[in-house]
């Protein structure tokens, strides 16, 4: 057997590779089990490999320290373990490790940074075309998101016929030249796939390591849905035993990148062949076979999971109500304990469907009372286009009026002291959120009116207190200043909607 290959030195959250020769016979994906062990002075951790095609093995590790390391590849195809040294590098400039649950309900990089999540929907676009996905890595650098959810499997639903560059196993897809708009959800239309699910196809996985990976040099988390049930190809329907080979394959794969998410699935509740049971025995595996503890949740359509069981790191949330979605985050927040993230509160655009036509004012009024009570909420944008590229599914351009919005919601954020906001009862008829941390309460408040439109508002905090007072319009993003203000004062407003007023403490 030949010699493994790796290089000598990985930052800090940074993913080393070992790549070994192995067999190519029988099935190299369930046949040949594959282990490393790595040790460094501060963690040692053990993972599984996993089968990259042409007689290659990989496993791939994401060091949590700097310093010296060793590691140990051993399976059931080699008679001596490989072995080897290494070293890791302090963190380059941008790279503040994975992201994790801080202060209960908020989010903050292993290093401490800060994290406020400004995230977007693109589920199919790393299964478009590559000038398509080039496009949209581009108008990511340019946009405020830091986050965005996507499929690992191709995803079957209108304005989303058209079959993927890749798929996840050897076999071939059914005949999809019959679909149309009215016949999508037909049964007949799913005749015809021949999958061997026991048998992945590297090449789909490359491409999403590497969508992954550019993700991660723009800064950007990838929320992986791993799971879902718009599905023409039989990939929503496979066994037990199917399912938790595909499971043990993508965590193997994919944990060691700092920006992944654990998405379990997209709308879990119509997967109709899908259990409780079934729910927990995957995030039983997901707990057992990713030592990173990336941050893990599951979306719904209709019925809420249990956000409270202990695998579950924060709330992905669809909205429940037809009306209501950010003005639930408080009582989401109370029965939860966690942090509460929207990812689906309807999209700005203008198709037929009622989640998919709100206006950009709507979107981002959403935003900011999803803020100011706590939560954070994630775009989506799925305007009509004479090719069917909605943003929502495919990427491409974005053509809303939100996106420069959530960047100035973002810079709010950023200027928030202490670590993410809750809701604080300043009045009846506004929502208004202040610093989580109890160091900054009474030193900072974001009253925000959404679509009222006060002339004007009075304050009274005590008589001594000075406070320098703002007037910011969230919609034409200008924030202007109001004076410094104590005891009882008026601030005047335009008499316009979504307009808040920011009053800090003077030390």
């Amino acid at each position: 057997m030949g010699e493994c290959v790796y290089k000598k030195t990985v930052e800090k959250w940074g993913v080393f590779e070992v790549t070994v020769p192995g067999p190519a016979g029988r099935n190299p994906f369930f046949d040949y089990q594959l282990k490393g062990v790595f040790r460094g002075k501060n963690e040692e951790v053990e993972v599984d490999g996993f089968y990259d095609g042409d007689g290659l093995y990989k496993v791939r590790f994401m060091p949590s320290f700097a310093g010296d390391y060793s590691f140990k590849i051993y399976g059931n195809f080699i008679d001596k373990a490989f072995t080897g040294n290494f070293t890791v590098t302090p963190a380059s400039g941008g790279n503040h490790g994975p992201v994790r649950v801080a202060n209960t309900y908020h989010f903050a990089y292993e290093d401490g940074t800060p994290y406020y999540p400004i995230g977007t929907t693109c589920y199919a676009w790393t299964h478009q075309k590559p000038e398509l996905q080039e496009k949209t890595l581009a108008t990511l650098k340019k946009s405020v998101f830091n986050k965005i959810r996507f499929c690992i499997f191709p995803k079957h639903y209108i304005y989303n016929f058209n079959e993927p560059q890749t798929y996840p196993y050897e076999g071939t897809p059914c005949d999809s030249s019959k679909l149309t708009v009215e016949n999508f959800m037909d049964p007949a239309v799913r005749q015809g796939n021949a999958w061997d699910f026991k048998r992945f196809n590297p090449r789909h996985f490359q491409l999403l390591e590497q969508r992954i990976e550019d993700l991660m040099t723009l800064g950007i988390e990838a929320d992986l849905i791993v799971m879902h049930p718009y599905d023409r190809w039989g990939f929503s329907s496979m066994s037990p035993e199917e399912d938790d080979l595909y499971w043990k394959y993508v965590i193997a794969r994919f944990a060691a990148y700092r920006n992944v998410w654990w998405s379990l699935a997209n709308e879990y509740d119509l997967m109709e062949k899908k259990t409780l049971r079934d729910w927990e025995r995957y995030a039983a595996i997901l707990c057992a076979k990713d030592p990173y503890n990336h941050l893990r949740s599951i979306h719904n359509c209709i019925s809420l999971y249990d956000f409270s069981r202990p695998w579950v790191t924060h709330c992905s949330i669809q909205r429940v109500d037809p009306y209501k979605s950010a003005e639930l985050v408080s009582e989401w927040r109370e029965r939860y304990k966690k942090p509460v993230v929207l990812d689906e509160i309807c999209y700005e655009g203008n198709i037929e469907h009622g989640w998919g036509n709100i206006s950009g004012q709507e979107l981002v009024r959403r935003f900011w009372e999803a803020t100011c009570r706590g939560g954070y909420a994630t775009h989506g944008e799925t305007f009509l286009h004479p090719e069917d590229i909605l943003w929502w599914s495919h990427g491409g351009e974005l053509h809303g009026e939100s996106p420069e919005r959530l960047r100035f919601l973002y810079r709010i954020l950023r200027e928030t002291p202490g670590h993410g906001l809750k809701q604080h009862s300043l009045s009846w008829d506004s929502v208004t959120g202040v610093p989580e941390s109890p160091a900054h309460q009474g030193a900072h408040y974001l009253d925000y009116y959404g679509f009222y439109r006060p002339g004007f508002r009075r304050f009274y905090f005590d008589d001594t207190t000075k406070y320098q007072v703002e007037v910011v319009d969230t919609w034409n993003m200008t924030i202007t200043d109001a004076g410094i203000h104590q005891g009882r004062f008026t601030i005047e407003l335009p008499g316009r909607e979504y307009m808040a007023i920011r009053i800090r403490k003077i030390e």
